[in-house]
């Protein structure tokens, strides 16, 4: 692909306090969207607090790209109900990948990032180099929804021969 920088690995660890959407619960799952690309995780069913571990891998080849995540509840006989959405912004997590953190001690905080009205993090984000890898841990407060929170863990996957500063 031209123009391909890496790949960004989103974990969905899992959902919290997710909204119910059919009698007493939900059967989430979560949908990523960038630019022309969209992953899904599989359906939880039943679970309004379920847990994932799902590893989902997008190309990045725009560094000021945006991830569009949406959650929604599995209906078998209608169309899909939403449980809310939220986005994050790759920028922060890109100029991190681009610092020589080589040799640096495993665990290092290398960028912070805050709850604000432009983003859609619930607490404090942390880009930390760990153990030879940029990874960010981040919880994202879902909107157009009364309740629910996803998280998330962010992972560089550097591709042999490509090289971008």
């Amino acid at each position: 692909m031209e123009g391909l920088m890496g790949l960004l690995k989103v974990r969905v660890v899992r959902g919290i306090n997710l909204a119910c959407r059919d009698t007493t619960s939900s059967d989430p799952y979560v949908v990523l969207r960038m630019d022309k690309q969209k992953l899904k995780t599989s359906v939880k069913w039943k679970d309004v607090n379920p847990v994932w571990q799902e590893d989902l891998t997008l190309s990045i080849s725009n560094p000021l790209s945006t991830v569009k995540l949406e959650v929604y509840d599995k209906d078998r006989f209608s169309r899909d109900d939403s449980m809310g959405h939220a986005e994050f912004d790759v920028a922060p997590f890109v100029e991190a990948v681009k610092m020589d953190l080589a040799g640096l001690p495993n665990g290092l905080v290398v960028r912070t990032l805050h709850p604000c009205r432009q983003n859609c993090l619930a607490d404090e984000s942390n880009i930390t180099w760990k153990d030879g890898h940029i990874i960010q841990d981040m919880i994202l407060r879902l909107k157009n929804v009364e309740t629910g929170e996803i998280e998330l863990q962010l992972q560089w996957v550097s591709i042999p021969g490509v090289e971008f500063k």
